[in-house]
């Protein structure tokens, strides 16, 4: 029987029909990576069913992505187009997370694999850095009709049940060269070894196939041990993120790699990676260019090699990583320029930063570090169409780099000389949403290269900055909002009354809006004097804006003569009519100070404090009504206390005495304690020590504190 000339088909069960594809679609596009998702049954995720050119390491973050995550191949599936980043920084720009673990020059292309009725999933492509910044006609035409043919074959699977995925991860194979026993192999051998610099052969995953006896004299490692390992493994003083990174860097970027390392105590050795596709070549050498840089030999206008080496040593995926979540941790803008100056200059090894937003068409420093005043207050207010490349990056959204003061000069000739004490400066756009938010400049005080490496870790730096800087934009937007809002609601002063003191304090809580429902007031009358505090439920904006309304109601039934009790009942029934579905509680008095009296009236509030003339406190538990807001029907009793001269009245929210896991009773207790002292004590003294270290610790809920004296 004559053999089946056709091909086997590529949807039948246990054909790798993903691998097949992508191999050749990488083929097709002399690309270096790519992989393949597909949904997973039930759940919108995104899983790689498998990934082909570099190892799965390298996309380990992503092997299980939700559709709704900012990462391209959701996004190709989400919105069923072709999504193409054309390097690291627009990768910085748009998916910074992406940047942050792979900041390395690479352009990326995610394919959508649907029809218009049914989603399967999505792939990525990716090229070297040197690939054109736009997806050529042809490519675009091999992607698109690539996934055509391969959803097509998803549907027939599907229609006839067959599983698919997941497959194998496909890498290159060994070249010849690299298989022992091969022609010309122990020749290749002993030339290696008698060359005076170390040789060095790694597979894709790191690992040395191959190492000279002057490799392993150079890293202190017989080299016999060194095949089979990881370089940063092997070597103990190589066993530092950033060293991985240069290896990843080369890969993905199939560009030559070179960085120096400290061999304690004292030698500097050069490492240069050589990447191809089935592997890198490694070589080492002394680096003769620290060695002059320590000897004193720097050339004019060029990086100091041992300060360039420490950057770009220190900033590594680890401190990129750690940053990103010390970043979330950031609230105002303050805490964001704090924490880019603490974490980010000293891995730099920078002298000088500064960040910078815009309002009004001007340029704003919103904070800096190692820049001299007058410089910083030059700059300050400058409009964005300025010829400065603060302003030119603000508006562009493209990155700046100047490598020494000449530099700087020729690109943008200043009519007159300016100076900031800083030789090198790297500026790069803060952008969030799409839409710039600010700058920022970092300056070194001798002249400094940018490599690409480094650049692209500035880049992706920019990006987690710049998501950091929006949200403490918009929360020191929202304190001014709410710390405005508040002002205006309460008080802005008590007024002098006859035979009275008064002091009073108010603490926002720290969670949530830090603004609450907490108020106080005090109405003078014709004959006598009104004093009130109250709490409505919750610290928001809905409370604060009742909390107004109970406060303009209870001086507008004073106004008309109401008393204590007729107050609460009054307001009570127009909390119930207002339908807000929030609780409030309060005390009202009203104070003769010519009798020494005041009568009281309370709803559901914690009772108020006394302290007598002879220093004796008094807990006011008198009997009163529930809380406003809760039944129509609902009667407050009043009570007569004297109040005599020297006496002092504390009125208080629950917020100043409540406390996870503190009796009610106790805090009262120790309240009290706090209010015994001397007499003569100030009043805004007392206040301050009744609030004592609430004013600087976390509050759950808002604090509001009235004190009265009689006099």
């Amino acid at each position: 029987m004559a053999d089946d000339p056709s091909p086997p088909d590529p949807a039948s069960p246990g054909h790798p029909l993903l691998s097949l594809t992508l191999a050749a679609m990488l083929d097709d596009l002399h690309a270096l990576s790519g992989a393949v998702y597909l949904l997973s049954p039930g759940e919108p995720v995104l899983e790689m069913k498998v990934m082909a050119g570099l190892p799965r390491a390298f996309a380990s973050p992503w092997e299980r992505v939700g559709l709704g995550s900012p990462v391209p191949v959701a996004d190709a599936l989400r919105e069923r187009r072709l999504v193409w980043v054309n390097g690291e920084v627009e990768m910085a720009h748009r998916y910074p997370r992406i940047a942050t673990v792979l900041p390395y020059p690479f352009c990326l292309a995610a394919v959508p694999l649907a029809t218009e009725d049914t989603a399967y999933g999505a792939l990525f492509v990716t090229w070297p850095g040197s690939h054109s910044p736009q997806l050529s006609d042809r490519e675009r035409h091999h992607l698109t009709t690539a996934c055509e043919r391969l959803v097509t074959r998803l549907e027939r699977a599907a229609a006839e049940r067959h599983p698919v995925g997941p497959e194998p991860d496909i890498l290159p194979p060994p070249t010849e060269a690299d298989t022992a026993g091969r022609s010309g192999a122990l020749e290749a051998v002993r030339m290696a070894a008698r060359l005076p610099y170390g040789l060095c052969a790694l597979d894709l995953h790191g690992r040395i196939t191959f190492a000279n006896r002057a490799a392993g004299e150079l890293l202190g490692v017989p080299s016999s041990g060194l095949p089979g390992t990881l370089l940063w493994a092997a070597v103990p003083w190589l066993n530092d993120p950033g060293y991985e990174d240069h290896y990843r860097a080369a890969l993905l970027s199939r560009q030559v790699t070179t960085f120096v390392a400290l061999r304690p105590p004292g030698s500097w050795l050069s490492f240069r990676l050589y990447p191809g596709g089935d592997g890198l070549s490694l070589r080492i050498s002394p680096s003769r260019a620290v060695s002059r840089a320590g000897g004193g030999e720097r050339g004019t206008g060029t990086a100091e090699p041992s300060r360039q080496v420490g950057g770009r040593r220190l900033v590594t995926i680890a401190h990129v990583l750690n940053l990103a979540g010390a970043l979330t941790e950031a609230v105002g803008v303050e805490d964001v320029v704090q924490l880019v100056a603490d974490e980010i200059a000293p891995a730099l090894g920078s002298q000088g930063l500064m960040m910078l937003g815009s309002h009004g068409g001007r340029l704003h420093i919103l904070g800096h570090r190692g820049f001299p005043d007058d410089a910083v207050e030059r700059w300050d207010g400058t409009p964005l169409a300025a010829p400065i490349p603060s302003a030119r990056v603000l508006s562009t959204g493209v990155p700046a780099f100047f490598e020494s003061p000449e530099q700087l000069e020729r690109l943008y000739p200043l009519p007159t000389p300016t100076s900031d004490g800083m030789a090198a400066w790297a500026c790069l756009p803060l952008i969030a949403s799409g839409r710039p938010v600010g700058t920022w400049v970092v300056a070194y005080a001798r002249p400094h290269a940018f490599p690409a490496d480094e650049r692209a870790v500035l880049t992706s730096l920019s990006g987690l900055i710049a998501q950091a800087l929006e949200r403490a934009l918009l929360y020191d937007a929202k304190h001014r909002l709410a710390h405005g809002l508040q002002q205006a609601l309460l008080p802005p002063s008590l007024p002098a009354l006859p035979g009275l003191e008064t002091a009073a304090r108010y603490l926002p809580a720290t969670q949530g809006m830090e603004i609450g429902g907490d108020f106080y007031d005090v109405v003078p009358t014709y004959d006598r004097a009104v004093a009130a505090i109250g709490d409505v439920q919750g610290h928001n904006v809905t409370a604060a804006g009742l909390m107004g309304q109970i406060r303009t109601a209870v001086r507008a039934y004073t106004t008309v003569g109401q008393g204590p009790g007729e107050v609460m009942r009054s307001t009570n029934r127009l909390l119930i009519d207002l339908g807000a579905d929030l609780f409030a509680s309060c005390v009202y008095l009203s104070i003769d100070s010519g009798r020494g009296r005041m009568v009281l009236a309370r709803a559901g509030h914690p009772p108020p404090l006394l302290r007598r003339p002879d220093g004796r406190v008094r807990v006011l538990d008198l009997a009163g009504g529930p809380l406003l807001g809760i039944q129509e029907s609902a009667v407050y009793p009043t009570a007569e206390v004297a109040f005599p001269r020297g006496s002092v009245l504390v009125l208080y929210t629950d917020g100043l005495i409540e406390s996870p896991g503190v009796d009610i009773d106790d805090a009262l207790d120790g309240l009290a304690e706090r209010l015994a002292g001397d007499p003569a004590e100030p009043l805004d003294a007392l206040a301050d020590r009744l609030v004592g270290p609430g004013a600087a610790g976390e509050r759950p809920d808002d604090v509001a504190l009235l004190l009265l004296r009689a006099v």
